[in-house]
């Protein structure tokens, strides 16, 4: 079984998990409507992706 040579110092521990930090979720605000969406996703309140209707949007009735 592989055993460690040295103890880890809590300072390279630290170094090691520096990059398990959650990132941010980016938004960005839609031309024609104004909304929020994320980007490269599709804009579910109008349906649209890339400025192409991709989806119809159901009406409410």
């Amino acid at each position: 079984m592989a055993v460690p040579r040295k103890k880890m110092s809590k300072s390279r521990i630290g170094m090691r998990r520096s990059g398990h930090q959650l990132a941010t979720v980016t938004w960005v605000e839609d031309k024609k409507s104004g909304e929020l969406h994320r980007p490269h996703h599709i804009d579910l309140k109008s349906g649209t992706y890339k400025g192409r209707q991709v989806l119809s949007v159901k009406t409410e009735s």
